[in-house]
């Protein structure tokens, strides 16, 4: 039988962002249950959000990172952002403007396109964390709070615009680094590094 202080020792400050993590998924498992854009839907998006961000800034300040926690959280993302397409992709159809679908769809093959390339030079498949990155995640991140509003048509060609931004930046990076590191944040960053 386990008493309360052996409970207590096994259970350490280095397991919080695993918690956060799996209250993501746990959080995104409810999203399904819940009506699009309803409020218990974006209250609990929100807040799975929240934990995205929380989890790594805990994981780095706890020195808790593992190769365990960066599974997990990978399988809360993947889990994430499939549910986001579900229930979020049919009024994507029904709101965003042609012309912005047509940019999102180019931005789409300049990745697949960078993925591909990047895998055949280095053998395996990578993204970079750059600003221009975050700033798109940002934007896709707040479709759901903006999608119904009358200033989504200009927000969907500036967020798709960000997007290309950065997977141009991202290919340019890529190009011009000479090894597989994925801890560069900016073009300028890049350059500065290889000079």
């Amino acid at each position: 039988m386990m008493t309360g202080t052996h409970v207590q020792k096994s259970f350490s400050k280095q397991q919080i962002p695993n918690l956060i993590t799996s209250f993501r998924i746990l959080g995104t498992l409810l999203m399904l249950g819940c009506e699009t854009l309803s409020p218990a839907f974006l209250i609990i998006y929100g807040l799975c959000g929240f934990s995205d961000v929380l989890d790594g800034i805990l994981a780095r300040k706890l020195k808790a990172m593992s190769e365990f926690g960066a599974k997990l959280d990978s399988v809360a993302d993947l889990m994430f952002y499939t549910v986001m397409v579900i229930k979020v992709w049919p009024l994507l159809v029904k709101y965003m403007p042609v012309g912005a679908w047509y940019l999102l769809w180019s931005v789409v093959a300049l990745r697949l396109i960078m993925y591909i390339g990047y895998g055949l030079k280095y053998h395996k498949i990578s993204s970079l964390h750059t600003y221009l990155n975050k700033l798109t995640g940002l934007f896709t991140f707040l479709i759901p709070y903006v999608i119904q509003s009358a200033a989504f048509s200009w927000y969907s060609f500036l967020g798709c615009s960000v997007a290309a931004i950065s997977a141009v930046e991202e290919l340019i990076i890529h190009i011009c680094k000479k090894d597989t590191h994925s801890d560069v944040k900016s073009l300028y960053e890049c350059f500065k590094a290889e000079s």
